[in-house]
């Protein structure tokens, strides 16, 4: 009885060893991985940073090698190139009228396709989530000879326009599957106390909305600020182009400063890393508001 006990015991033990023994190399292996991929995300920013403001000649001398002198007058030079205040407000108004334009035009034909349950309402869904994944290369020529014909070429309100239709499958898609998870009661007993659709909808639906347009809002922040295929076609003047298209302009054709465009391009991002961390709270409210259910 004893010697099958201890036969039996001791696979147990050794197997249990071989476990612990092959923890620790899988958390090596994970921490290893994680670390790089850190260094992959840290270290190219970190070259970005030290050479806008390493001078020219030490950069013609030592492309990669450690900063001796350091200078602001790369970010003066950038700032005046690319126009910044300009550039940053041309930004701010596209982004905002751009955002409003798709959350109210995305939430108003999301309703009707979660609500109406037909076969053509489920059609349209469906040519809304293929537009979403058709590639804005694609959709690039329609637009501009739209535009063209229409006038709006080189415009605020064009650029806009063409955000909006670019970004309103995205929206249908996240607003329809919100609507479908509102109940019915509340649009119910809203109708009963004599309120009409829009009514309704402006009243009690789309203030229910603010997690998923949270989540839609960053995600079109970071799309349409970073942009530069848009800009590029419709915008023709510097004083109308956004600040990262003025950034790109900044890339020569056979030469490029470096000493220049990365601080135009630092100068570009930091109005939305800014906000992003004066609003991180309200971010991430939104983002993780109605997750846990009540």
């Amino acid at each position: 009885m004893t010697t099958n006990v201890t036969q039996t015991v001791i696979p147990i033990v050794a197997s249990a060893s071989r476990a612990t023994r092959r923890r620790p190399v899988r958390r090596w292996l994970a921490d290893i991985a994680l670390w790089g991929s850190t260094a992959l995300i840290l270290v190219p920013f970190v070259f970005t940073v030290l050479t806008a403001f390493r001078p020219s000649r030490d950069v013609a001398a030592h492309p990669l090698g450690i900063p001796e002198h350091l200078t602001l007058g790369n970010f003066s030079t950038a700032y005046s190139t690319m126009n910044y205040g300009m550039s940053v407000l041309n930004s701010l108004i596209i982004l905002v009228f751009s955002l409003l334009a798709t959350i109210v035009a995305g939430a108003l034909a999301a309703y009707p396709l979660a609500r109406i349950t037909r076969s053509w309402t489920s059609w349209i869904y469906r040519l809304f989530i293929a537009g979403a994944t058709v590639p804005v290369f694609v959709l690039i020529a329609p637009l501009y000879l739209l535009e063209r014909d229409l006038g709006l070429l080189d415009t605020r309100f064009g650029v806009i326009l063409a955000y909006a239709a670019l970004n309103l499958p995205v929206a249908v898609f996240f607003y329809t599957s919100f609507f479908r998870q509102i109940p019915l009661d509340l649009e119910e007993a809203a109708a009963l106390d004599g309120s009409g659709p829009l009514r309704i909808f402006f009243t009690i639906l789309f203030p229910l909305l603010r997690p998923i347009t949270a989540t839609l809002a960053t995600f079109l922040t970071l799309a349409v600020w970073n942009d530069l295929i848009v800009p590029l076609v419709f915008l023709r003047s510097p004083d109308k182009r956004t600040v990262m298209g003025n950034a790109y302009s900044l890339v020569g054709s056979f030469t490029t400063d470096p000493t220049v465009l990365f601080p135009a391009a630092l100068l570009g991002v930091a109005p939305l890393v800014i906000v992003f961390i004066v609003l991180q709270r309200q971010v991430v409210a939104g983002l993780t508001m109605g997750a846990v259910k009540s």
